[in-house]
């Protein structure tokens, strides 16, 4: 992966094995965000940019199988990116150029730590909830820049990388109600992760994690602070 222009000369089979970055498009930014465009050579990743002034830390944050911006809990990431950039963290909220392809979405996440990386920022937190939770449990495990993981309502496919995320601390976030992916899932993952873990189960709460919004927000914010 690249950060800069293509090569003139790349092998086609390469070419087409790799997400290169080709370039960006960011909008001015109002109410603490801007809109963002990272372009590839495999197409477009939409995302939203909370930058902070000076940040060395960031955190990427991934919806589900559908992508999307907003994530669970009626809004979450955008409110978790207002309530970190108080305390200098900046934030880039991703949608999937192929949403539900496991591995072009790790990609995303991916280039995502780049663009961050050229943004200053050096140490990363990565955040998915659902399919995303199986995402950036693999991208975390494959970027030395990722410091810290969190995966909510996570799927265990695609969380065999797992073991590999150490010495990153990882913390799971489930509802004993999830009506989609019961919290056994990320009980499984847990028992299969290392050290440093976490398992928050909230009892009650569905796979959208709504009723317990303000609780995880809090959490979100106080965990990414210290892990990050």
């Amino acid at each position: 992966m690249s950060n800069g222009e293509l090569p003139e000369e790349r092998d086609d089979q390469e070419e087409s094995a790799s997400l290169f970055w080709t370039g960006d498009e960011q909008g001015p930014v109002e109410n603490g965000e801007a809109v963002l465009t990272l372009r590839t050579n495999r197409g477009a990743i939409d995302a939203r940019y909370h930058p902070a002034k000076e940040a060395t830390r960031g955190v990427i944050w991934v919806g589900g199988a559908g992508g999307g911006l907003n994530g669970p809990a009626r809004g979450l990431y955008p409110a978790a990116c207002e309530s970190l950039q108080r305390h200098g963290v900046a934030g880039l909220r991703l949608h999937y150029r192929q949403p539900n392809v496991l591995e072009e979405c790790v990609l995303d996440v991916l280039l995502g730590v780049e663009f961050l990386h050229r943004e200053g920022v050096e140490h990363v937190g990565l955040v998915g909830h659902s399919f995303g939770g199986a995402v950036v449990i693999s991208a975390g495990a494959l970027s030395e820049r990722v410091k810290a993981v969190v995966a909510m309502s996570t799927q265990t496919y695609g969380t065999a990388l797992v073991g590999q995320l150490p010495p990153r601390p990882l913390l799971l976030i489930h509802g004993s109600a999830d009506e989609i992916l019961p919290d056994s899932c990320s009980q499984q993952v847990y028992r299969f992760a290392e050290e440093p873990k976490e398992l928050v189960l909230y009892p009650g709460a569905g796979h959208g994690l709504d009723e317990v919004r303000e609780e995880v927000l809090d959490l979100l914010e106080r965990w990414l602070l210290e892990k990050v």
